[in-house]
């Protein structure tokens, strides 16, 4: 009967290990592509960024709003009011999300291409506005929008001078929790009393009256 050959001592004492044969499966233990998962919240933080700039919540609706395009930002002009600071804030930091998700899913691309990616889809989100005549159309919104990408793309360098190599994980885990609640939080929204924008005017034969009862002029 044969014995396998026990390892050899080598120097000082200590004995070799004996190689182990290489299998396919050890390379990719623990290894998990996270970019299908992030594109598939980002398209629901899609989805959701139209509905909120669109209809503010409200159920999708076609025509009823005067098409009014606004060239000058912030200010009053042509009749149009000033952009109120509360819609401006809330539009800067709905775009935020956008900067980050770019940035993670193309991380080779300079800031200027990002803010231009979001001023294209802002644009778009604009022109469809302008064109089922369901909001005003506002330059405002376009630097605006861009402006909150931007703060996305500063929170991301941030973000990868503090976690270095695990940017990527633990802002996609960030960003696809906060897109989740956001969406928990509109639904709780749509499902109250409470609206974002202001309630559209209800038509008049549809508001209820209170009929006062005529008690005539009293006889003498």
């Amino acid at each position: 009967m044969s014995h396998a050959p026990e390892p050899r001592p080598a120097t000082g004492g200590a004995l070799m290990p004996t190689p182990q044969p290489a299998t396919r499966e050890t390379p990719l233990a623990g290894v998990r592509n996270p970019m299908p998962a992030l594109i598939a919240v980002f398209a629901v933080y899609l989805v959701l960024l139209a509905w909120i700039v669109l209809w503010k919540l409200d159920v999708p609706w076609i025509g009823g709003v005067q098409r009014v395009i606004k060239l000058v930002p912030f200010v009053p002009s042509g009749g149009d009011g000033a952009s109120a600071p509360s819609e401006v804030v809330a539009n800067l930091l709905l775009f935020v999300p956008f900067g980050v998700y770019l940035g993670l899913l193309a991380p080779s691309w300079p800031w200027w291409r990002v803010a231009g990616t979001v001023a294209g889809a802002s644009l778009s989100l604009e022109a469809t506005q302008y064109v089922l005549a369901i909001g005003s159309s506002d330059v405002t919104h376009l630097i605006v929008n861009a402006a909150g990408s931007l703060v996305g793309i500063g929170v991301l360098a941030l973000a990868r001078r503090r976690l270095q190599a695990r940017t990527a994980a633990v802002m996609g885990r960030i960003c696809s929790i906060g897109t989740v609640l956001a969406v928990l939080a509109c639904g709780i929204l749509v499902a109250s009393q409470l609206r974002y924008g202001p309630p559209r005017e209800l038509p008049v034969s549809s508001m209820h009256s209170v009929a006062v009862p005529d008690t005539g002029t009293p006889g003498r």
